[in-house]
C-alpha cells in the first residue's frame, strides 16, 4: 500500500486528508512530529511521499537527496517524493499554489510595493512568486530583522500585504500582528491561513473594503500539484476551484440569527441532523454556564451579565468548524459579536412574521414588546446576514438552507 501524508508539528486543524481524498485514491495520513523526531522520520519513516508544513519547510531540505530547481532557488521544500531507490526528491508546490491564489484574486501585483509578514519557508515562496509577478519592491518583515514590527511605519505605503505567519490561526483566533487602518493604499491582502475562514486580518480588510483572500485556494492548488507528483494524476483549474468550494462548505459554520421565537433552535437541530453536523445553541450554553435559565439571568443579574456570558460562549463556539449554531435574538446588539460570528461562519437571518413570534420565556420580548424589539433589530439582522430566509416551517426552512448553502458537499 502506498502511503502519503502531511508532516508538521501541529496538525489538528489540517484539511489536507480531506483534500487529497478528492484528488486521488491513495492513503493520506497526518504525521505530527516534534522537532527532535523529524530527522529520524525523514530518514526511516514509512511513507512514499509527503507534504511538509509549518515549521519544517526549511528543515526538510537538508534530508532530500535531490531538489527541484524551484525548491533550490526558493530555499524551501513542501513536497517530498520517495523514489524507487529510496532517495528523497524535494519540490516546492507552494509556488504553484500561491501563484494560483493571486491569479484567482484578480489583484494586480505588477509595479506594486509588497509587504511580506514572516521570513519562514512560506515567506520565501511568497517572495519568489511576487518577484515573478513583477512586484516593484518586496519587503520582508520579521521579529528581529532590519524591517520589523517596531518600525513597520516605514512601509505604510505598501500596496500588497501577505501574512505568512501562523498569527491568527486556529486555535489562536482573533490575533493580528498589524492593523490595516494604518496603511494608506492597500489594494490586496492575502493571508495564507485557512482556518479560520476569515482571520482578524481578513476581517479588518473586509470592513475596509480591501480585496482579500485566505489560504484555502492556495492549499488546494498546491495539494493538486503534489498529487500529480505522488500519482501522476493531473488536476485542472476547474476541479481545483470545485474542491476549494466543497472544502469551504464543509468547514464553514452555518449560524442562525433572528428574533427570539423565530425558530432558530428547532430549525438548527433539523439542519444539523440532515447534514450530519454538530449543533450548538448559544442560549442553552449560556444557561448551562450560569446554572440557571435565561429568564433568571435577566431577572437576577441583568442583561449586561447575560451579554457578557453570551460573548464568552461565542468566543469558544465560533472557533469550531462545520457546525450549525443557533444564536440568541440579541446577539446583534454587540458589535464585537459580529467579528466572532463571521470569522468562520455564514450568517443566515430567519425572518418570521411578527404575529408568529413566541414570547414565552423570552424576557426582552415581553418587557419591551415584540414590535419595538423587531424594529430595533431588523436593520442589524439584515446588515449582518449573508443570507435571508422567510421562515416557512422548521423542516422546510432547514431544507432551503441546505439547498442554498450546503448542497454538493
Amino acid at each position: 500500500m502506498r502511503i502519503f501524508g502531511l508532516l508538521g508539528e501541529k496538525l489538528s486543524h489540517s484539511y489536507s486528508p480531506m483534500i487529497h481524498a478528492m484528488l486521488s485514491d491513495y492513503t493520506y495520513k497526518l504525521f505530527e512530529k516534534s522537532p527532535g523526531e523529524v530527522e529520524s522520520f525523514l530518514k526511516s519513516g514509512s511513507f512514499n511521499g509527503l507534504n511538509v508544513t509549518i515549521p519544517y519547510k526549511k528543515t526538510a531540505m537538508a534530508y532530500c537527496d535531490e531538489l527541484s530547481d524551484r525548491a533550490r532557488e526558493i530555499g524551501s521544500v513542501n513536497t517530498i517524493v520517495r523514489r524507487e531507490d529510496g532517495s528523497l526528491f524535494g519540490d516546492n508546490t507552494d509556488y504553484f499554489g500561491f501563484s494560483y491564489m493571486i491569479k484567482k484574486s484578480g489583484v494586480n501585483i505588477s509595479g506594486k510595493k509588497a509587504l511580506v509578514l514572516g521570513s519562514g519557508g512560506a515567506g520565501l515562496t511568497v517572495r519568489a512568486v511576487l518577484r515573478d509577478f513583477n512586484a516593484a519592491g518586496i519587503i520582508t518583515v520579521s521579529r528581529r530583522g532590519e524591517d520589523n514590527y517596531n518600525n513597520l511605519h516605514k512601509h505604510f505605503d505598501a500596496d500588497i500585504l501577505v501574512n505568512t505567519t501562523p498569527v491568527g490561526m486556529y486555535p489562536d483566533n482573533g490575533r493580528s500582528i498589524v492593523r490595516l487602518r494604518e496603511f494608506d493604499k492597500l489594494s490586496g491582502v492575502f493571508d495564507l491561513i485557512f482556518n479560520p475562514d476569515k482571520t482578524e486580518l481578513l476581517l479588518e480588510a473586509e470592513v475596509l473594503g480591501i480585496p482579500r483572500s485566505n489560504g484555502l485556494r492556495m492549499l488546494v492548488a498546491q495539494a493538486a500539484k503534489a498529487a500529480e507528483l505522488f500519482s501522476g494524476v493531473r488536476t485542472d483549474s476547474a476541479d481545483i476551484d470545485k474542491i476549494t468550494g466543497v472544502i469551504r462548505k464543509k468547514a464553514i459554520n452555518i449560524i442562525l440569527i433572528g428574533m427570539p421565537g423565530s425558530g432558530k433552535t428547532t430549525t438548527g437541530k433539523i439542519l444539523a441532523d440532515i447534514c450530519t453536523r454538530q449543533f450548538y445553541d448559544t442560549d442553552e450554553l449560556v444557561a448551562s454556564r450560569a446554572g440557571k435559565s435565561i429568564e433568571s439571568i435577566f431577572n437576577e443579574d441583568g442583561e449586561e451579565a447575560f451579554r457578557n456570558l453570551e460573548t464568552q460562549i461565542l468566543e469558544r463556539v465560533t472557533k469550531l468548524s462545520g457546525a450549525v449554531i443557533a444564536t440568541g435574538g440579541g446577539v446583534v446588539t454587540r458589535g464585537e459579536n459580529r467579528r466572532l460570528l463571521r470569522q468562520n461562519g455564514t450568517l443566515v437571518f430567519l425572518n418570521r412574521p411578527l404575529r408568529e413570534l413566541e414570547t414565552e420565556g423570552r424576557p426582552l420580548s415581553r418587557q419591551i414588546g415584540v414590535r419595538a424589539l423587531y424594529e430595533q433589530r431588523l436593520p442589524i439582522y439584515k446588515q449582518w446576514c449573508d443570507y435571508e430566509l422567510d421562515c416557512c416551517g422548521a423542516q422546510e426552512t432547514a431544507l432551503k438552507i441546505k439547498a442554498a448553502l450546503l448542497d454538493n458537499v
